[in-house]
């Protein structure tokens, strides 16, 4: 296999390694020096982020709030897990590719991590067209490589592809990978943006203020509420989902989705990691020792404000998942 292109570059972000360099490391700088929620960058203890995959002009700066918790010299390996967007994959699949290019340069993947999974045999190979067609690893390749730029002698990158995974297969995996979460020299990417809302992704659900979700659409029912108004309304939607994601449960997060159908694109990765993280906290509990992660999302952002029927929004969330203990 050969080099896997940025085959995004021009169109969905800056193909330019200059321009694209000095846009990165604003997005960076505006992110300040503690997060929302009061932690100073970088965030001791991180093992994981969670952080959009939209192009850049809609979702580049809110990424940059989850870049900014990494502390690049504290690690060797970065997971990225994206989720399948063009081809139907019952499972996960890793790259052929030895190295991933970008316009600031190329990221080498790791190999010898790549025949770990697939010796558990759980883990295919992408097609090199299904790897170039796929945006949402590829999105996060210049961010990695500007946060790393300094210590890329010492990085190399897991793409795995996440497929449609149900909720068992989701805790499978989950285990799988969990060893690799262990590992304080190992960082994960977690791809997703969050509500997708409006008659072209087929989801118009609305939280009223009783905190009831239902379908929009429907007879009787006003076409442009104002109580709560629509943006505000997947705000709500979102907002419930990012506090279970908080409560690292993995159950609750998939009855939270079977609940409100939130068409948060990352959320078989996100189960993925909710997994993981069970499992990880399992065995040490089992082993009589003591381990406890946090999880807080840092920034949220929409596209657009929905206030009509006709509208449709992205919407765009990044969070940091640290060790504790």
């Amino acid at each position: 296999m050969s080099v896997r292109k940025a085959t995004h570059a021009g169109s969905w972000y800056k193909s330019k390694g200059p321009e694209l360099d000095q846009q990165l490391t604003r997005w960076l700088a505006d992110a300040g020096e503690t997060t929302s929620t009061g932690d100073a960058y970088p965030i001791q203890g991180l093992r994981a982020i969670i952080a959009p995959h939209a192009g850049y002009s809609f979702s580049g700066s809110a990424a940059g709030y989850a870049y900014k918790c990494i502390q690049p010299d504290a690690f060797k390996r970065v997971f990225i897990l994206g989720p399948s967007h063009h081809v139907y994959l019952p499972g996960c699949a890793i790259s052929k590719c030895p190295k991933y290019n970008t316009p600031l340069g190329d990221l080498i993947i790791n190999q010898e991590v790549n025949k770990t999974l697939e010796k558990t045999g759980q883990f295919g190979y992408m097609s090199q067209e299904t790897d170039e067609d796929e945006h949402s690893i590829e999105m996060h390749l210049p961010y990695v490589y500007k946060v790393f730029e300094n210590h890329l002698e010492n990085v190399t990158i897991i793409p795995i592809l996440v497929g449609a995974l149900t909720e068992t297969s989701e805790k499978q995996y989950g285990k799988l990978l969990a060893p690799f979460l262990d590992d304080p020299e190992n960082l994960f990417i977690v791809s997703s943006d969050f509500c997708h809302w409006g008659q072209r992704f087929n989801y118009t659900y609305y939280a009223n203020n009783d905190g009831m979700v239902t379908q929009y659409f429907g007879a009787g029912r006003a076409q442009n509420p104002t109580d709560p108004q629509i943006f505000e309304s997947i705000r709500r939607l979102d907002h419930e989902g990012m506090e279970k994601i908080e409560q690292q449960s993995h159950s609750t997060f998939c009855r939270y989705l079977n609940r409100t159908k939130n068409t948060i694109c990352g959320r078989h990765p996100i189960g993925v990691l909710l997994a993981a993280l069970e499992d990880d906290m399992a065995k040490a509990k089992a082993s009589e020792s003591i381990k406890k992660y946090r999880t807080r999302f840092v920034h949220y952002a929409q596209s657009s404000s929905v206030k009509s029927a006709s509208d449709s929004s992205v919407s765009y969330a990044s969070a940091f998942i640290q060790r504790e203990q």
